[in-house]
Formats: C-alpha cells, structure tokens, sequence
C-alpha cells in the first residue's frame, strides 16, 4: 500500500514538473506609445502572462504607422524559439512570415525529412527573398508614385486658389482706381457747375437795370 502511495505520489511530482518545463510559450506583441501613435515590440512571453506584461525575451518591433509597415526583427532567435515549439499570434505569424521565417522554418524541416540538401533549401531561401524584396520595392515605389501624384495635385488646387485670390485682389485695386480717377472730374464739374451758376446770377441783375431804364 506504502509502495502505491509512493509511486502515485512521484507520478504527480512529475506531471508537475513537466507542467512547468514545457510552458506554453507565445510570441506576441506588447504595445508601447500614446493612443492613435502605438508601436509594438515583438516578445517571447508565457501565455499565461498578461498581454503587456512580463515578457521572456523582446526580438524586434513592429510600426503598423508607417507605409509601408516598419518591422525590427532577430531573424535567428524567432527561428530558434519556433524550433522550440513557440507558437505565434495571428499578428506575429504574418510579420513572420513576412519575414521569411516561416519560409525557413518549412525549408529546415524539409531537409530533416530528406526531401533536399542544405544547399538546395539556402538557394530555394535566396530565391524567396530576392523576389520578396523585388515586390517590397514595387510597392514602395508605386506609393511613392502615388504620393507625387497626390503633392502635384494639391500644388495644382492650391495655384487655382491663389490666382482666384489675386484675380479678386486686382479687381478691387482696379475699381478703387477708378473710383479714384472719377472723383476730379466730378469735382471739375461741380466746379464748372458753380461758375455757371454764378454767372447767371451776375447776368441776372443787369437785365433786371437795363429793363427799368428803358422803362
């Protein structure tokens, strides 16, 4: 009975200590910086560990703000923690693969299995990066293009206000002139309208005399 006892006993001891040698191991992301500014750091973490907290071991950072996203990664410990049975978030299993990592990985096994050498799984690896890095340019060039273009028209919209403006302006400087032109004439008229006036008042009286001597 002591001896059942006994080895039930170790049984559990041990499931206890695989429980705790195989810890169910993430990577993951752990966010950093101000609302609407967030970046994130790349982690190895226990799963049981809250999203944005402890952590075993940080192996890159990732910036979804830019465009095309920044991505920091440590090629080498990412393929050794996946080795190891890590297993990644939907998020980090896409910037893995993005990456090459997955590609690595798959190639690796591939050669444990016998289905091709070394060499032939670096060549297959060089292929798959020169022509990721090829679609990487391609499509930084086209937002780049698309940028330009998107410059030339706001430069273009920004011209057409400004000579709308100065088109407005000139109108208003050329009626204030001419407002200003009109005011002598105006004045040399009343002016010649005073003279006229006056003189027919002088005229005016002598008529008024010769009338009465004649008289």
């Amino acid at each position: 009975m002591k001896i059942i006892l006994y080895f039930c006993e170790l049984k559990k001891i041990k499931s206890n200590y695989l429980k705790f040698d195989i810890m169910p191991v993430k990577i993951r992301l752990a966010r950093h910086g101000r609302k609407r500014n967030a970046y994130y750091h790349i982690v190895v973490a226990d799963s049981r560990s809250p999203r944005d907290g402890r952590f075993i071991e940080r192996i890159g950072a990732y910036n979804p703000i830019t465009n095309p996203a920044t991505i920091e990664l440590d090629f080498d410990k990412a393929l050794l923690w996946l080795n190891k049975g890590a297993q990644p978030t939907d998020t980090t299993k896409n910037i893995l693969s993005e990456n090459g990592v997955l590609m690595k990985k798959h190639l690796l096994e591939g050669v444990k299995k016998g289905a091709f050498d070394e060499a032939e799984a670096e060549r297959r690896f060089n292929a798959w990066k020169q022509e990721k890095a090829a679609k990487l340019q391609a499509k930084i060039e086209k937002i780049n293009s698309k940028s330009n273009n998107e410059l030339a028209e706001k430069l273009k919209a920004e011209t057409k206000v400004k000579e709308a403006r100065a088109a407005e302006i000139a109108k208003k400087n050329a009626e204030a002139a001419a407002a200003e032109a009109a005011q002598p004439e105006a004045a040399a008229e009343e002016v010649a309208e005073e003279a006229t006036e006056a003189a027919a008042e002088d005229v005016a009286p002598e008529a008024a005399e010769g009338t009465e001597q004649e008289a």
